[in-house]
């Protein structure tokens, strides 16, 4: 197995490896370890089929089965994303991560490629841990403690002419409140888990206050230095941490055909970040260098300075 890195902050391609050969004693354990430090894997020709992949996903814990997305008839762990002339324009074009309208959304996301738009059709990631350290000392001890709501989002658009199977589904999720800053359970760090399909509203705040908050917050997604961008082709298999990555799927490539299989492990509770009004520093290696962000409290937006040497103008 090699790893080569993706980008300055998270994301990493691994080659020389066969998921097929995957095993509890046989780099599931490196496997873990790699996905909590890089929180995006991308793992290109591999050839997996449904049972494959559903047998590759329980290595890492049980598997969740949505009351949304278009499943397999005979299994309905596995999603079944096929786009083409015949259909309508995907509703993906917009940042969440994964089914945090659950009290325990999933831990991991595993997607594969099987057909392939020839243009278009890429997936954008983002690093929440990322996006925490963006936000300046005070508004981290802000926001460590609250929570906020998280409901259906456009999927209860999905069932707008179903209200009894909607209800069936209000009935297994209960409203999910999860911490708007939580600690991710492998390395600790600080996490902004707040998303724009599922977030509803900060429960501790007035209306407007919460709209106001909670729209900037939604914004630090945009930031290109904490997105990573994964161009598809038929065999690439992408696995992300659901706990600390959002995403995004245009839509661009519509009407071509796009094809695509995923499993999602389940996962637990999401923990709260510390109420001891501490932020959390965290370290970030470029190029094998470790990178301190800094100690001090003030109010400036942690931004990533790489390759800067002493001397170096400003």
């Amino acid at each position: 197995m090699r790893l080569q890195r993706l980008g300055p902050v998270f994301g990493a391609e691994i080659t020389d490896i066969d998921l097929n050969s995957v095993a509890p004693n046989e780099g599931l354990e490196e496997i873990n370890e790699l996905i909590s430090k890089h929180e995006v894997l991308v793992i290109r020709d591999q050839r997996l089929d449904p049972d494959q992949q559903l047998e590759f996903g329980r290595l890492f814990g049980r598997l969740a089965i949505s009351p949304f997305s278009p499943r397999s008839a005979t299994q309905p762990e596995l999603i079944v994303l096929e786009v083409n002339a015949d259909s309508k324009k995907p509703l993906t074009d917009i940042w969440h991560a994964d089914e945090t309208y659950k009290l325990e959304p999933p831990k991991f996301t595993i997607l594969k490629a099987l057909i392939s738009p020839e243009l278009g059709g890429d997936t954008i990631f983002c690093s929440m841990r990322g996006a925490y350290d963006f936000l300046s000392s005070r508004m981290q001890a802000y926001l460590t403690g609250l929570t906020a709501l998280h409901g259906f989002g456009r999927f209860r658009d999905l069932l707008e002419n179903d209200r009894e199977t909607l209800r069936e589904i209000e009935d297994t999720f209960p409203l999910a409140n999860h911490p708007v800053i939580t600690r991710h359970p492998e390395t600790s760090s600080s996490v902004l888990y707040v998303n724009r399909h599922f977030t509803e509203r900060i429960n501790e705040l007035p209306d407007e206050e919460s709209r106001s908050i909670l729209e900037f917050l939604l914004q630090q997604t945009s930031r290109p230095e904490i997105q990573l961008r994964v161009t598809w082709k038929p065999g690439t298999v992408v696995m992300w941490d659901n706990r600390s990555v959002q995403h995004y799927a245009p839509a661009d490539y519509w009407p071509q055909r796009r094809r695509m299989e995923r499993v999602t492990v389940e996962g637990e509770a999401p923990i709260p970040a510390s109420t001891d009004n501490q932020v959390a520093h965290h370290r970030v290696e470029v190029d094998d260098v470790v990178v301190e962000l800094p100690e001090q409290e003030d109010t400036t937006a942690r931004n990533y300075e790489f390759g800067r040497t002493e001397g170096d103008a400003h």
